[in-house]
């Protein structure tokens, strides 16, 4: 079978990847080093334990299974961390990607397909962003993420390594089968904050800043969900078997909620009411991230088919509430 070295397998999207690439007909093969991925989340393919910066263990992993491309989910991606550990954001993602891209270009394998995110764009307010939009990232996630970019070109240019990145928005929602959902630890993102503390499982959900200057106080975010963001990485590998160029794509829908709109929602698909307490901006937030995805649609054919905020919710929902107590 044609096997694919999916990083960060065990997370939240690369799991969802693994499950949408066993079922297009590859194998997945994930390498995660668990930190905040779960074995249990490994249910498509076979596991390999190892770090990110561990070359022998890559070429190991590499040589066993012999997969013919590389989708790149593992990185470090908590915008408040790395604006007070940045050391973490660099050695990491940057210097365990190119420990990475090493091993791959060593081994020749022709094709990678690597999870950006729009926080290389950094505080663009008011903007559609696209792909030419200027990246000037204000946190080290996103300056490490745009490092990779770089280096991507670069490794591209030396050995002829055939890949895209996918700068993408805010990801949610959960496998409807329920399978597989969102799940981290500790848990940063909105949607599973607010059905948490739905469910009890915390005492209130912080708003963090309701000073911006949207239209209601609080940031902008643009969603897509995770069923989506994971088939464009599938059209993106079929893409580049096909001789596609690199390149890169952003993945959104081009419409912007702010977090009390999403709380809204949240209420109105649980029909309860979400607990909220306000605190502070934390740094590192944009006021507002919204996604022109014109480019996926035309190169890739890509069109969202789940990305509706009343979807999104209610995929995770049904995922959170079959999963009872969760460690």
């Amino acid at each position: 079978m044609r096997k694919v070295l999916v990083t960060g397998g065990a997370g939240y999207i690369g799991s969802h990847a693994c499950k949408q690439l066993a079922e297009a007909g590859y194998e997945p093969v994930t390498y995660d080093n668990l930190s905040t991925g779960w074995q249990d989340a490994v249910k498509f393919g076979p596991a390999e334990i190892g770090e990110l910066t561990d070359r022998a263990r890559l070429n190991e992993v590499i040589a066993r299974h012999q997969p013919e491309a590389v989708m790149h989910f593992a990185a470090l991606s908590d915008v408040g961390q790395s604006m007070r550990e940045p050391q973490l954001y660099w050695r990491n993602n940057v210097v365990g990607s190119m420990t990475l891209l090493d091993a791959i270009t060593a081994a020749e394998i022709p094709r990678f397909v690597f999870s950006s995110t729009c926080a290389t764009y950094g505080e663009q307010d008011g903007v559609m962003l696209d792909e030419t939009s200027s990246q000037n990232p204000i946190n080290a996630y996103g300056g490490s993420k745009r490092a990779v970019e770089d280096m991507l070109r670069d490794y591209g240019r030396m050995s002829g390594l055939a890949h895209v990145s996918f700068r993408y928005f805010n990801v949610a929602g959960a496998d409807p089968e329920r399978q597989i959902g969102e799940f981290h630890r500790p848990e940063t993102h909105l949607i599973p904050l607010a059905l948490d503390a739905v469910r009890g499982r915390r005492d209130a959900l912080t708003i963090f800043g309701t000073d911006y200057e949207t239209r209601d106080g609080t940031c902008v975010r643009d969603y897509v969900h995770v069923m989506d963001l994971v088939d464009a990485h599938i059209r993106g590998l079929d893409y580049l078997a096909s001789g596609g160029k690199e390149t890169v794509f952003n993945l959104g829908t081009g419409s912007g909620f702010t977090v009390r709109e999403v709380i809204d929602a949240v209420a109105d698909v649980t029909e309860q009411k979400v607990p909220c307490t306000e605190g502070p901006r934390r740094p590192g937030d944009c006021t507002a991230l919204v996604s022109g995805s014109s480019k996926a649609r035309e190169i890739l054919g890509w069109e969202p088919q789940y990305s509706t905020l009343p979807q999104m919710i209610s995929d995770a929902w049904g995922w959170h509430q079959s999963q009872g107590y969760i460690r």
